[in-house]
């Protein structure tokens, strides 16, 4: 239910109003940006909300009940705030989009109608239709873990408890040359062994595709030379070039080994490397079985 401040609300309740609607979108990697479908820039709730955009919203309904509520926005591609690579390198994915009800008269009256997230986006013609999906949508997804047994947390975060800043685990470099779309020959790794940033992750510091997060599916050593393959490449949007510099995370391959014997952290093991496979669970006492009560995958 929106809750709309006195006096917003004496305004609307007048015999004309002046109106518009904001829209705040924030990144899943923190940043924010604002558009609104009047003709003249207004900061609403801190936000300085950009006019031009094309911004337009279809619309939008509220039901009552566990039912998902979706509303479209469209709006042109600009190479300023919303590109056609941006959106295709998956910036955007997941965001969050809040829409206000403001009064462009006096942008300090404003309300929060309503909070989304951003679901299917399609492009045509230089032009994006975003479908934002209700908080209710989440209830739609899977939730909580499954039982496995390799570990589901990442590297390095709340879960893992893992220090990223103790050497030889974090290190910088630059690129040297771009071979294909997916790998890389780099420069300053030559004191790492070959595999020691598999499955680890490589941001990007500066450059075209500063900014950008990418998985590294093997680290290889061949004459001399040092090169990442990537997991996944986008077709298009911002790539490496010669001379960008990055930071890398060792890699880890989830399994609890890897977790004791690279980086000694198996107390914070968060799977399951124990847990018996089909042919245990559906197994039936034979004739020289061993039932010492010892576990089932060493």
């Amino acid at each position: 239910m929106t809750i709309y401040p006195e006096a917003f609300a004496a305004h609307l309740a007048g015999g004309a109003t002046t109106v518009c609607q904001c829209w705040k979108l924030t990144r899943k990697d923190g940043v924010v940006s604002g558009f609104t479908d009047h003709d003249l820039p207004l900061t609403a709730d801190g936000v300085a909300c950009k006019p031009g955009s094309g911004f337009a919203a279809s619309e939008a309904r509220s039901s009552l009940g566990l039912a998902v509520d979706t509303v479209d926005v469209e709006g042109a591609l600009s190479s300023a705030d919303l590109s056609e690579q941006d959106i295709e390198a998956g910036l955007f994915d997941g965001a969050t989009v809040e829409t206000y009800l403001v009064n462009w008269a006096d942008p300090a009256q404003f309300a929060r109608i309503r909070k989304a997230v951003i679901g299917k986006i399609t492009m045509t013609d230089g032009r994006f239709v975003a479908e934002l999906e209700s908080v209710a949508a989440s209830l739609d997804r899977p939730n909580g873990r499954t039982v496995r047994r390799v570990c589901d947390a990442e590297l390095g975060d709340a879960r893992c408890r893992f220090d990223l800043g103790q050497a030889g685990f974090t290190a910088s470099g630059v690129v040297a040359s771009v071979e294909t779309a997916d790998t890389v020959v780099v420069t300053g790794l030559d004191g790492f062994q070959a595999g020691w940033f598999a499955n680890g992750i490589v941001k990007w510091t500066n450059g075209a595709a500063a900014g950008r997060a990418v998985r590294i599916i093997d680290h290889l050593m061949r004459a001399g030379e040092v090169a990442f393959v990537f997991w996944d490449e986008p077709a298009s949007g911002p790539r490496p070039a010669s001379g960008d510099v990055f930071t890398v995370v060792a890699g880890c391959d989830k399994h609890f080994e890897t977790c004791k014997v690279k980086f000694a952290n198996q107390l914070n093991f968060r799977g399951f490397p124990h847990l018996p496979g089909n042919d245990a669970a559906y197994g039936y006492v034979t004739d020289g079985g061993n039932f010492d009560g010892g576990p089932l995958v060493p």
